[in-house]
């Protein structure tokens, strides 16, 4: 998981986050592979207009997901340095980061949704390069886990 010990405070181990993180990287590229080796096979085109509405409306949930992700990722440190209870800082940090790496997903998840209902591989792509940038941006951080560690340690 991560390494909490004294020695290693000032540079934590986030192995288990990034396992998890290359984890739903894999999934954005099974995505597309799939799509490109079967993609007759799984879409069941539905008619332009509905595949507009469709589109517009998980755009708009690609786009309202990064800011929400940024703003319970800020609470859940928060929570993290602040709840009582038995779990460690490393148990504590690597639910926040399972929480914000599973929202970005989802937006890749929207991409892959919207080639079965019949848009171009243009669409799948999109939304798997926001999942992405989402999984980069919201990264393991050790300025965050130091955070939790300290707040922990001056209960």
């Amino acid at each position: 998981m991560f390494n909490a010990s004294k020695d290693s405070v000032a540079k934590p181990d986030f192995t288990t986050a990034w396992l998890i993180i290359g984890a739903m990287v894999v999934t954005q590229i099974v995505y597309i592979v799939v799509c490109r080796n079967f993609g007759q096979q799984i879409q069941h085109p539905l008619a332009i207009e509905q595949r507009i509405l469709i589109r517009s409306v998980f755009y708009a949930i690609a786009i309202a997901t990064f800011p929400l992700t940024t703003l319970l990722r800020h609470i859940l440190v928060r929570l993290n340095q602040t709840m009582p209870g038995p779990k460690t800082a490393a148990q504590r940090y690597l639910l926040t980061v399972i929480v914000s790496q599973a929202m970005m997903e989802t937006v890749g998840i929207l991409g892959f949704v919207m080639f079965i209902l019949g848009d171009a591989f243009n669409t799948l792509y999109i939304f798997s390069g926001l999942a992405l940038l989402g999984f980069f941006l919201h990264r393991p951080k050790p300025e965050e886990y130091l955070s939790i560690v300290e707040a922990l340690e001056n209960r």
